[in-house]
């Protein structure tokens, strides 16, 4: 039997083994040192002035669009070409939520889709509170220009990068904020750094970040120079507003303290395997990323294009111990979200992908030994469907 190839995996090391075992030893494993010490690794690494860790990438999406003031009846717009996480986010604040087409060759929101929706939104008085970028495949998007739409059009940004830690856009690192209000990262085991499950948000603004620390954990303030009320117990604490128990453990951000000092190796390795692809994989039947587009990516996915046979190929692949996913199928075309209104033909690229799309395996540890066999079957499944 053939030894089986994930689609994607965690890259665990000995030091992150004793890094967690540190913790556990120690006085604290839930709120302790740790946490302080991920989220400065976390801001000297994107160049950001704050950064939060969280449980989650879906609580930092959560959190995001609340610290930016999203509410019901606030609207916001991001790409139908993501996990649901992304727009459940806003459902959660009561907003309205809409979506953008997507770039064919980037797999990206498409700067042309979103001004056009833009300028027809403001003849119809319906300009969206806050746009929701997706960073696909750990490939940004191109913030420069939907930061200069923003301006004009008046709506925040907080940028779903949760496949791209540790990756670069415009020589300036993803997550640093230059062209947004808030950036978002997961850390969830297929990720690029993991904390088991795990997110942080980064932010340049000291309201955004102060708003996102107190809403994780409760609402509660222990600051008593920030009490609303007039006492001075050692031990008294303030909730002030409705918040979440959102938190990341010491143990989880011992592990990525451990994790975040190999992000260059780890982003290298993974650059290293989607260069392989692109030199062996040669198969008519399908399409490539185009590497020149995707410079800065910290390819979290290699996603080819298939035309034809999508589905055949991937229970090819998975008869051969080689497993494939797909991200994503739409979010519009989601029971629930075809519920809210949404339907067939309202998106055609982001349709288009979700028929075609197909994720090869690509983590770290992946042997080229291991890439020449899944592309040998890719060619095989071909050669024999067109027999």
């Amino acid at each position: 039997m053939e030894k089986k190839i994930p689609y994607g995996k965690q890259f665990i090391s000995k030091d992150d083994i004793k890094a967690v075992n540190l913790v556990l030893q120690s006085e604290f494993i839930t709120q302790g040192p740790y946490v302080p010490k991920f989220e400065k690794f976390i801001s000297d690494l994107t160049g950001s002035k704050y950064a939060s860790a969280v449980s989650s990438a879906t609580s930092a999406l959560h959190l995001g669009c609340l610290s930016l003031g999203i509410k019901k009846g606030s609207i916001v717009w991001t790409s139908s070409n993501s996990f649901v996480a992304t727009s459940n986010a806003a459902l959660y604040c009561g907003a309205e939520i809409d979506f953008i087409d997507i770039d064919k060759e980037t797999f990206n929101i498409s700067i042309q889709a979103l001004e056009n929706k833009l300028q027809k939104a403001k003849v119809d008085d319906c300009l969206p509170d806050l746009v929701i970028p997706v960073h696909l495949t750990g490939n940004s998007c191109d913030m420069k220009k939907i930061f200069s739409l923003s301006k004009k059009y008046g709506f925040k940004i907080l940028e779903d990068a949760s496949h791209c830690i540790g990756g670069m856009y415009q020589n300036e690192m993803i997550g640093s904020c230059k062209f947004s209000d808030a950036c978002v990262f997961s850390f969830h085991p297929v990720k690029i750094i993991t904390t088991g499950e795990g997110g942080a948000i980064t932010t340049n603004d000291a309201s955004i970040d102060t708003k996102i620390k107190q809403l994780r954990s409760h609402g509660i303030e222990r600051n008593q120079s920030k009490f609303i009320s007039d006492v001075s117990l050692s031990w008294y604490y303030e909730q002030q507003d409705l918040g979440y128990n959102y938190r990341m453990t010491d143990i989880q951000a011992a592990l990525g303290c451990s994790q975040i000092k190999r992000i260059e190796e780890i982003i290298r390795k993974r650059n290293d395997v989607s260069k392989i692809y692109d030199r062996k994989l040669n198969c008519k039947n399908i399409k490539k990323p185009d590497l020149d587009l995707f410079k800065g990516s910290a390819f979290h996915l290699y996603v080819i294009r298939v035309k034809e046979h999508r589905d055949g190929l991937r229970k090819h692949l998975s008869s051969k111990n080689i497993f494939t996913n797909l991200h994503y199928f739409p979010i519009h075309l989601q029971p629930y979200y075809q519920n809210k209104g949404f339907s067939l033909g309202m998106f055609p690229e982001t349709e288009d992908y979700g028929k075609e799309a197909l994720s090869l395996p690509i983590f770290p540890e992946l042997e080229e030994k291991e890439i020449d066999s899944i592309v040998y079957e890719i060619e095989n499944f071909f050669e024999n469907v067109s027999r």
